[in-house]
């Protein structure tokens, strides 16, 4: 969006890019963006992202707003164009009729650290819970070509570390030609682009897991073992009503799997506290999974109705009780940290330098510096102590 900012020659003005994944998301973007407007009045506000293509019209309303793009509007340097299109105020279109892969890519990020490469955009599936589908299309997947050239130019600019995202990038390859999968194209980046020294992934679904992606856990080091799974609930009931494609069961067997071939393997998890009908008992199944899979690195959400989607429509749990579930849950995830922490003290570690005083873990884990690290550079380490966030090394 920078990059065809500038293109536009925009000048003077603040861009939003929202997010739909939450009620509190949306208003917290409305109350930033009221805000940019009091701070600074002479500046033209644009706002973007999921929750301005779901929800046009309700920031159309918004008088603080000078521009209203889609996601597909914002890869384009038209919709920046004051000039050309100044009375076009409303670009939003038909996000499920987009077909455009690539468009995104770029060749830089702020740093020479981590570059983000998405692989996939959209889902074609429809959990009971999730805005996104309508904010991000049906699924699409950039071709394997082109995702390796990318990842080919961040290294050759000094990226150490690539992270391949997506909104379901398990889903990769299911809509291009003779359907492969994602253990296939990181096989492939992993052949072609030799000085890639480390290859991450955003998060998965693990139900879809491939059998060339457990065999890259097993023999390739270059794939760093972390995984964030997208779980959503321990209880199976709640898992079959918001429409998921595993159970409990799945979710174990999987993290038994990659530990088994992957001994260091470091799992996170999204969790949502008080989806519609949860229960104490089925509440307490969530905070029984985060101790059995031993999972680390927590994203708790508070579970909101999202406009379109079903469970909008079911019946729904008190406030008050969801607030105070998702506490507990990151309460969990606390401890589920320090353990993990302190169970890393002594042991020795390769950590990719971030800024002069923190870097990461192959495992993800942070480490803090006493002195000055070089940004980019991994160095071999045995942290001496643990924080509360963090693990402290000389």
């Amino acid at each position: 969006m920078r990059t065809r900012a500038a293109e536009a020659g925009l000048e003077n003005a603040v861009i939003f890019n929202t997010c739909a994944v939450t009620g509190e998301a949306v208003r917290q973007a409305r109350q930033a963006i009221r805000k940019a407007r009091r701070q600074k009045p002479d500046v033209r506000i644009i706002v973007t992202g999921c929750a301005a293509q779901v929800d046009a019209a309700g920031f159309a309303a918004m008088p603080e707003i000078d521009r209203i793009l889609g996601n597909q509007e914002k890869l384009e340097a038209r919709g920046f164009d004051f000039g050309i299109a100044d009375s076009e105020r409303v670009q939003v279109n038909d996000i499920m009729s987009v077909r455009e892969t690539a468009g995104h890519m770029v060749s830089a990020f702020d740093g020479r650290v981590r570059a983000f490469v998405q692989i996939q955009n959209g889902c074609d599936h429809r959990c009971t819970f999730c805005v996104i589908p309508f904010g991000r299309g049906n699924s699409r997947s950039v071709p394997a070509g082109a995702v390796v050239d990318q990842i080919r130019t961040l290294v050759d600019a000094g990226y150490s570390e690539v992270v391949l995202t997506g909104v379901d990038i398990t889903a990769w390859g299911a809509d291009l030609p003779g359907q492969p999968r994602l253990g296939d194209l990181m096989r492939r980046i992993l052949k072609l682009v030799p000085d890639l020294k480390r290859l991450r992934l955003s998060s998965i679904d693990s139900v879809e897991a491939d059998d060339a992606l457990f065999e890259l856990i097993a023999s390739e080091p270059r794939l760093m073992p972390h995984f964030h799974l997208s779980l959503q609930s321990g209880d199976d009931m709640i898992l079959k009503r918001m429409k998921r494609r595993h159970l409990m069961a799945d979710a174990r067997r999987f993290v038994e799997r990659v530990r088994h071939l992957r001994p260091d393997a470091v799992f996170g998890a999204d969790i949502i506290a008080g989806f519609p009908t949860e229960t104490d008992e089925m509440f307490e199944n969530s905070r029984i999974m985060i101790r059995d899979l031993d999972l680390t690195f927590l994203h708790i959400f508070p579970y909101s109705p999202r406009p379109m989607t079903p469970a909008a429509k079911m019946p729904q749990v008190n406030g008050a009780v969801i607030k105070a579930r998702a506490e507990q849950l990151r309460i969990e995830g606390q401890k589920a940290l320090r353990r993990h922490l302190q169970a890393q003290i002594g042991i020795r570690h390769n950590v990719l330098i971030e800024s002069p005083r923190l870097g990461r873990t192959e495992g993800f884990t942070p480490v803090a510096f006493s002195v000055d690290q070089s940004p980019g550079a991994i160095i071999s380490v045995i942290p001496t102590a643990a924080g509360d966030q963090e693990l402290i090394a000389a």
